[in-house]
């Protein structure tokens, strides 16, 4: 994944932002008013649309899976530790295609275990998972008869990880989507390659093995893949998830790919194929947008340490604290949490990873209530303020976050996850609907808590600590 220097790319792109290229913020994606081939999302109704999304919407925690050859050299090569995300290690160290496409011959991830993965997402409370079918390095992570250069035909693996987690999935009660790059493909000649080591983002082939024609790359392998996605694995995907277009991916392009997808008038897809087309959600990458995409649907993707793809010396990961926190401010403004876990070249999850998932569920096991199916707070001010003083990158007002609490709702509810405890009552300034009874989610008991209601304002009377020290909800059941 990676979203790196965008903002120079863009006036080149033209499209939509980059997941993979390492960036912070992402600027709006130009939508075309007409589309060479029209999408569902130009075509149905609110109605329509309602009932397509219902489920992603109400999932609000995803898993997203960077797994491929990349997790072989695990961000070395020439006996050198290369910067930036492992995934892009191909592109990052200019590896020629011959020498990447050698990995294959050693990836044999006999430690992979498609139960034990769904198990995993649906122990951490996860409700669906995206796995990268095949990232900017070419590789098919599945049975393709396209193109040879796939876990089946390539390795000594011979077996299709994307078939067996479809059926885990449906086994475990789970839905299942697939990332595929469409645009960048650093061993298929002719497909886009971008270069920003170091440099203002270009496209560039390091190989004269990339040298081709792009709309042949188009037609006889990124097409025919996809229609092997959505062909092969049942009632999956349910999400197909794009990136990193580049100026390659013109209308015309982009609308033949959307003449596929209007066959599966269930998929849901996301910003990032370019060529216009806006797709159903917005993917905030490494970062949480102060307010959402209000009237949009969105869904942040995030790493748990700076990699998306293993790297074997990658320990930076977040708190499971921090992870928590992200979890509920993204619902707070009704977006979905997409979570990475980068497995080794043997399949493996590193603990770490395992460590962290395992304990959000916990906490998701007692107050899940309070995330899945919510809508955003009626409050806003709680998660922070722009500065009056301080600017971001792009010179605008820098948005400080705060981290004292955070607000879900439903029609007959408001949730408080509050962060910090306070040591008096909780105050709320102006609570906009009427509180009938309050009490703590973790308590089984429902005990109600002291309310004064003065006007518009609310204190609640609070225990003296919290029922638990990351975040404890405090549940507010109201009539209009």
């Amino acid at each position: 994944m990676k979203l790196t220097h965008l903002l120079a790319v863009v006036a080149m792109l033209a499209t939509a932002p980059l997941c993979n290229a390492q960036l912070a913020t992402s600027p709006p994606i130009p939508v075309s008013n007409t589309h060479p081939v029209p999408s569902i999302q130009d075509t149905e109704t609110a109605a329509q649309k309602d009932a397509r999304m219902a489920w992603w919407r109400e999932a609000r925690f995803g898993m997203f899976i960077h797994w491929g050859l990349y997790s072989i050299p695990a961000g070395t090569w020439g006996g050198k530790q290369i910067p930036g995300i492992g995934e892009w290690i191909m592109n990052n160290a200019s590896i020629p295609v011959a020498d990447y496409k050698g990995f294959a011959t050693q990836f044999n991830p006999t430690g992979f275990s498609a139960h034990d993965i769904v198990a995993l997402a649906k122990s951490a409370g996860m409700k669906y998972i995206v796995i990268t079918s095949k990232h900017h390095d070419g590789f098919a992570m599945f049975d393709s008869k396209a193109n040879p250069f796939n876990i089946v035909d390539a390795t000594p693996f011979h077996r299709d990880p994307l078939k067996e987690l479809a059926e885990e999935a449906r086994k475990q009660g789970l839905k299942l989507g697939f990332y595929y790059s469409q645009d960048q493909d650093w061993t298929a000649p002719g497909a886009s390659a971008i270069f920003h080591q170091g440099h203002d983002p270009v496209t560039h082939h390091w190989d004269k093995a990339q040298d081709g024609d792009f709309d042949t790359y188009l037609h006889t392998k990124a097409i025919p893949q996809l229609k092997e996605l959505l062909t092969n694995y049942g009632d999956f995907p349910a999400v197909i998830w794009f990136d990193t277009p580049t100026a390659n991916m013109t209308p015309a392009r982009a609308a033949e790919i959307v003449a596929l997808l209007n066959q599966h008038p269930n998929l849901i897809w996301n910003n990032r194929l370019g060529g216009g087309y806006k797709g159903d959600t917005d993917t905030p990458e490494q970062y949480i947008p102060p307010q959402g995409f209000p009237g949009r649907d969105w869904e942040a993707c995030m790493t748990m340490n700076d990699t998306w793809g293993f790297k074997s010396y990658d320990m930076n990961f977040k708190s499971t604290e921090t992870l928590l926190h992200n979890l509920i401010d993204i619902s707070s403004k009704g977006g979905n949490y997409l979570l990475n876990i980068g497995p080794d070249s043997h399949g493996r999850v590193p603990q770490p990873e395992v460590e962290r998932l395992q304990a959000m569920g916990t906490w998701l096991k007692i107050n899940g209530e309070a995330i899945y199916g919510t809508q955003p707070t009626l409050f806003g001010p709680e998660a922070g303020a722009f500065s009056a003083t301080e600017k971001d990158k792009n010179g605008k007002p820098k948005f400080i976050p705060a981290w004292d609490w955070r607000s879900t709702t439903r029609p007959d509810k408001v949730y408080l996850e509050i962060f910090t405890w306070p040591t008096a009552a909780f105050h709320l300034d102006k609570m906009p609907r009427k509180v009938t009874k309050a009490y703590l989610l973790a308590d089984s008991a429902h005990k109600p808590l002291k309310l004064t209601q003065s006007g518009d304002s609310l204190d609640i009377q609070l225990p003296a600590t919290p029922l638990d020290p990351i975040a404890t909800v405090v549940v507010l059941e109201t009539s209009k």
